[in-house]
């Protein structure tokens, strides 16, 4: 029998260290699906890339088992390869927006059994500048210094809540931007304490930010810009806008769709990536790559969104 080749990166630290007491089972299902995994354990941060990279031209199927970050790091070497595997994800991070997303099973056997006999289809991918992309989003302001800045340690015993404990301590340090927003069909100028170009229905865990009615696969990213309250007086209209009305036009909520963004601003911004560091720029290009990888996973995105939207 002609075994087909797949590369298994997984992150042992990533969540609560759960793929330890799964791992035999995950490659029993690799291999009874007729696949002949190599296992890698990676490192140090972003040698998923270069692994992906490096080989990722040579096998049929590429899964790996993190979490956001270790997704982001993945993708991010594939998208530097000409020929593509397909990808499966198996989510053992403390947040999983975008597992949470396509419905992607957290139960991790589960989830590599959906990878083998699930159907394939093509996602969304974000290119950030020149040389970075990201997955699901690419945000900065308030709060997102959070998601990488948490210590693994507390991730791993408090989980979601570690990212809400430091997000309260986090309230006294918010910093406002001037800038500069363009997208397809419009621009915006002022004050922003908070801005994200997404793919997802999930941010930090929480469904409501990020919209309801999201394809991954239709070549535009959703966009959500907060503008500075002047007063404490606009916080309601921004919790409003931001929460329970958010198809309602809002002054102080910025919400687009677009293939492409653009934001400019005199000093230095730092943007996170999927949950990791991103860089600070004073400029940043954000552009979708269409159906840019093939994800291996079940039930079709597409009949999620429906799911979700209802």
């Amino acid at each position: 029998m002609k075994m087909k080749k797949m590369l298994f990166v997984f992150n042992p630290r990533s969540g609560k260290e759960a793929i330890k007491n799964q791992l035999s089972d995950i490659l029993g299902i690799f291999c009874g699906a007729g696949y002949l995994p190599s296992v890698y354990v990676t490192q140090e941060p972003g040698d998923a890339a270069k692994i992906a990279e490096e080989y990722g031209k040579d096998v049929k199927l590429f899964v790996c088992s993190g979490g956001d970050g270790t997704l982001n790091s993945v993708i991010s070497g594939i998208m530097r390869l000409e020929k593509r595997p397909e990808i499966g994800y198996l989510p053992a991070g403390s947040t999983n927006d975008f597992a949470r997303s396509l419905k992607i099973p957290a139960n991790l056997t589960k989830a590599a059994q959906d990878v083998v006999s699930g159907k394939s289809y093509g996602v969304d991918i974000g290119k950030f500048g020149d040389e970075r992309y990201f997955v699901y989003i690419a945000a900065f302001g308030a709060f997102t210094e959070v998601s990488y800045s948490t210590p693994q340690d507390i991730k791993n015993v408090l989980g979601h809540q570690a990212y809400i404990l430091e997000s309260i301590k986090a309230l006294g340090n918010l910093k406002s931007y001037r800038m500069h927003l363009t997208w397809d069909d419009g621009e915006a100028d002022g004050e922003f304490v908070f801005g994200m170009v997404t793919n997802t229905t999930s941010v930090g865990g929480f469904r409501g930010l990020a919209p309801k009615d999201v394809s991954f696969h239709d070549g535009l990213f959703e966009g959500v810009f907060i503008r500075t309250p002047k007063t404490p007086a606009d916080l309601p209209n921004i919790i409003s806008g931001l929460l329970l009305f958010p198809e309602q036009e809002n002054k102080d909520v910025i919400r687009v769709k677009s293939s492409k963004f653009t934001v400019t601003a005199k000093e230095e911004i730092p943007w996170v990536l999927d949950g990791e560091f991103g860089g600070s720029v004073t400029e940043a290009k954000i552009e979708n790559v269409k159906e840019a990888v093939t994800l291996s996973c079940s039930p079709e995105p597409e009949k999620q969104e429906e799911k979700t939207a209802g």
